[in-house]
């Protein structure tokens, strides 16, 4: 593809998918995205990832290593329908306290309805506000978390800003995100398969292939590697790395607040 990804400088917050849009007009494009595909979210990224996105998670959470102790708490962005605030819990030994935050209420529901069944309602709790305005008081968390959401953010270095605030001293950033394939073969393959097959499928599933083509066009967008993780240093972060899963498909970023 052409199109050139963003970069630290900046970028994402007037890119839906490939379409300019002007300023403070992205959020509600996006927010329309996932009331779409909230009932499908799993079935979406299987199809962003082919199924791969449920061994980076796990990996997420292990890299992560929540203590088994009481009142450690996790702040969870992006994550309405609970996905990775769950496995956070149960690797904890459900002694970690997750808070899960979306912007967008469809995906929280799903969420609420999915810890009620797992019987992890009082481990968890959901709050429906934006990633750039958390409501919450410095130092609350022992960890922040947010997988494949910072793409969608519209102010990405504001997000990261936010989120070192709401940490403790000593807190952990974790993010996994989609990001460039450093294999030669595979980023033609991977890229073949995100623009011509996953829209068409989504189509088929659900009866709408256009918030399949924005999400795929999204991570074609957001920046590498090297570019978020400069990002991430910029926000305050200290020891900022990451590290590739299937050949950069996914990256998963950390960071400190030393």
């Amino acid at each position: 593809m052409s199109v050139e990804r963003t970069t630290a400088v900046g970028g994402m917050e007037t890119s839906y998918g490939f379409k300019r849009v002007g300023a403070g007009e992205k959020q509600s494009l996006v927010n329309d995205v996932f009331h779409k595909v909230a009932n499908r979210y799993d079935l979406m990224n299987d199809l962003m990832s082919a199924g791969l996105h449920r061994l980076w998670k796990d990996a997420m959470v292990t890299w992560l290593n929540p203590p088994k102790r009481p009142r450690w708490s996790v702040l969870d962005v992006a994550g309405g329908t609970g996905d990775i605030a769950f496995r956070i819990v149960e690797a904890s030994g459900r002694n970690a306290h997750a808070t899960v935050l979306d912007i967008n209420g469809s995906m929280l529901a799903v969420g609420r309805d999915r810890a009620e069944k797992k019987g992890l309602t009082d481990n968890t709790d959901f709050v429906e506000a934006n990633a750039e305005e958390l409501p919450f008081a410095e130092a609350t968390f022992d960890a922040y978390t947010i997988a494949f959401g910072i793409r969608n953010v519209p102010r990405i270095d504001v997000a990261l800003a936010e989120a070192y605030r709401v940490l403790k001293p000593g807190g952990r950033f974790l993010c996994l995100e989609f990001s460039e394939v450093d294999m030669p073969l595979l980023d033609k393959v991977y890229e073949a398969w995100s623009f011509n097959a996953i829209p068409r499928i989504g189509k088929a599933v659900t009866g709408d292939g256009e918030p399949y083509s924005y999400l795929v066009e999204s991570i074609r967008k957001f920046p590498n590697q090297q570019n978020f993780a400069a990002m991430i240093s910029r926000a305050g972060f200290d020891r900022a790395s990451f590290r590739n899963y299937s050949g950069g498909i996914a990256a998963l970023h950390s960071g400190w607040k030393l």
